[in-house]
């Protein structure tokens, strides 16, 4: 507006014209009062409210040249806006630029011009009215202008409150429209993955954000209705209240209805225009400005908006307490609404810096189980709760830039061309120091291939990587990724004993939560809690608890093979039904699938020893056959 002088001189003006309609439809009503029809002169008083319609016939055109004005203004600072929005977003991959562009422009062009408009009507139609009314009869001044002056000043209070919540609404609008518009170009993706439940429970948490945004605006504008009726109606009743007292101190009857038709004709209206306009487009303009020009300052002595007490996060409440570092209620997931649950009702309950191993026979729901951990999959009942640990350093926190809250480290690991760095360094925010990166390789046993190839700026070719190098880097990515909770899904399964057993201690002595599905009945007997998952039928203990009540577990450790490399369960714990199975990928070609005594093993194919020797049809603990074979 400084650098349109010329425009505000030419708007204020066109507005002077205002101010003699608004001070004429006063003055010359309470004179053709007093010197017309009260007086018994009907042409006088014709005449001056001919004189008044002539008034708000100049007005109009005035009202007309005002528009043209405030184009003048407005127009020039939408395009300065379109600009710098487009330089940004093209320079910077401003996420929310297409809500700024398609909405905040428009909201500021809008809310500028309405801000002009209702503030240039006020103060002229005020001066009008506050000069008329002294003409008429200067008492009237002190009935009207305090509750004006009060309302004025109670809204003028509210500004800046509403300011702050009207950012805080623009800001869950912005961030509604980014997760929106990368929702909507894959919602084929979306459906193809079956994450159509996740990807809504995220949309409802932005819109709950947006909706407890708009409550707390809205709650403002009951003050505002305050601000209105003590400046505006309040003059009105004072008026009435105390004609008997004007009439008595020298106020006619004619200055009186020309007050009273001040009040409701002129005062009120630009009073209700002020506190609606500015209340809303003023504070709406102030924060998109601060939006789309992020140098501006933001005041600092405003109260933050509080928040919203009836919107909860999609994850679910914070219990009181310090919380476990995996949480499971009610876990409940089937892949299909007709098909049976593979994890029923699963409560569990796991301890920050706990190494829980999971076990049971296969396609049980051991990989679901971790999926659903790491929100790769959306349970059908129940939730899944993960924390950190509350003394967990700072760069580790969830929400931290770049980190993780939990890693998944698959059976088949990726790795892309690119360089050793590139490759281990994927999920860290920025370049993880060499140091750093041979240490963890040295930890995970990963410095044989590292030196092989090069060393960490070599560059990798996963063609000619076996499975188990791929996996190693892969582990060693996510060791480097310091995500309070690693989950291994048998991301162990191409290495032998030994280098699963450095794998998993490294990672242990690294802290945080440990999850691994075990592909080795040897990281049961490394890990401080198991799970041992077989329908409904879930235990869940140490090592030495299971023993003594999970018959399933008696098994599954009594049917694993000492040729693994690690001595087998203590003959005392060792059932007499249990005999050990051929190992998997056994020479001969025959996999151990379940052992003796497993519920549901019917149709299953159990080698107890070279090839041609299993058990005989009937022999199995359920009665069950073998299916003919």
């Amino acid at each position: 507006m400084r650098a349109r002088r010329r425009v505000v001189g030419r708007l204020a003006a066109w507005s002077v014209l205002e101010t003699a309609q608004t001070f004429l439809t006063g003055y010359a009503l309470a004179r053709a009062l007093d010197a017309g029809f009260l007086a018994g002169r009907v042409d006088v008083g014709l005449g001056w409210l001919a004189a008044a319609a002539v008034a708000v016939v100049v007005g109009a055109y005035g009202t007309g040249r005002v528009y043209g004005a405030v184009a003048a203004l407005v127009e020039p600072l939408r395009d300065r806006l379109v600009r710098h929005v487009v330089e940004r977003g093209v320079r910077d991959a401003d996420r929310g630029a297409l809500s700024r562009l398609t909405q905040q422009v428009e909201i500021a062009r809008d809310t500028f011009a309405g801000l002009v408009m209702v503030s240039r009507s006020f103060v002229f139609t005020a001066a009008g009215a506050l000069i008329g009314l002294f003409s008429l009869a200067p008492p009237l001044l002190l009935v009207v202008a305090p509750p004006l002056a009060a309302g004025v000043a109670l809204f003028a209070l509210t500004l800046r409150p509403l300011t702050r919540r009207q950012e805080a609404f623009l800001v869950a609008d912005e961030e509604l429209a980014t997760q929106l518009g990368a929702f909507c170009p894959g919602l084929r993706d979306i459906t193809a993955a079956g994450a159509e439940d996740q990807v809504a429970a995220d949309a409802e948490t932005r819109i709950a954000a947006e909706q407890c945004a708009a409550r707390s605006l809205a709650r403002w504008g009951v003050v505002r209705v305050v601000a209105l009726a003590i400046g505006g109606q309040l003059p009105i009743v004072l008026l009435l209240a105390t004609a008997p007292w004007l009439l008595a101190h020298g106020v006619t009857p004619g200055a009186l209805v020309g007050a009273l038709a001040y009040v409701t004709q002129s005062l009120l209206p630009a009073l209700q225009n002020l506190i609606h306009g500015l209340g809303t487009s003023g504070s709406r303009l102030a924060v998109v400005l601060r939006r789309l020009a992020p140098d501006t300052p933001a005041p600092t002595d405003a109260p933050a908006p509080a928040p919203c007490p009836d919107t909860t996060s999609a994850a679910g409440s914070a219990p009181h307490g310090p919380p476990a570092a995996v949480t499971l209620s009610s876990l409940t997931f089937a892949y299909g609404p007709a098909s049976e649950p593979v994890i029923d009702g699963l409560d569990l309950a796991v301890p920050h810096g706990t190494h829980l191993a999971i076990v049971g026979p296969s396609g049980i729901g051991k990989s679901t189980l971790t999926a659903l951990m790491a929100g790769l999959l959306a349970p059908t009942g129940g939730s899944v709760d993960i924390r950190p640990a509350p003394d967990l350093p700072a760069p580790d926190r969830p929400g931290h830039p770049g980190h993780p809250v939990r890693v998944l480290i698959p059976q088949e690991a990726y790795v892309f061309t690119g360089t050793f760095a590139e490759n281990l360094g994927q999920l860290r925010p920025a370049p993880v120091p060499e140091r750093e990166l041979l240490a963890a390789a040295e930890a995970l046993g990963l410095s044989p291939l590292l030196d092989r190839l090069g060393g960490p700026m070599a560059e990798v070719d996963p063609g000619t990587l076996s499975s188990g190098e791929r996996q190693l880097i892969a582990l060693t990515r996510a060791y480097l990724a310091r995500a309070p909770l690693a989950l291994l899904d048998e991301a162990t399964c191409h290495l032998d004993a030994a280098a699963e057993e450095r794998v998993e201690r490294a990672f242990a002595r690294r802290g945080g939560t440990l999850v691994v599905v075990a592909h080795r009945i040897s990281s049961a007997l490394r890990a401080d809690q198991v799970l041992v998952m077989d329908g409904r039928r879930t235990a869940y203990g140490s090592h030495d608890e299971l023993m003594e009540r999970s018959p399933l577990y008696r098994d599954l450790v009594g049917a694993w093979s000492p040729s693994s490399g690690t001595p087998a369960a203590p003959a005392a714990h060792r059932p007499e039904w249990s005999h050990p199975a051929l190992p998997l990928r056994d020479p001969d070609g025959v996999d151990a699938v379940a052992g003796a005594g497993l519920p549901r093993d019917r149709r299953h194919v159990v080698a107890y020893g070279p090839v041609g020797q299993m058990e005989a049809s009937g022999d199995l603990r359920d009665g069950g056959t073998l299916g003919g074979q």
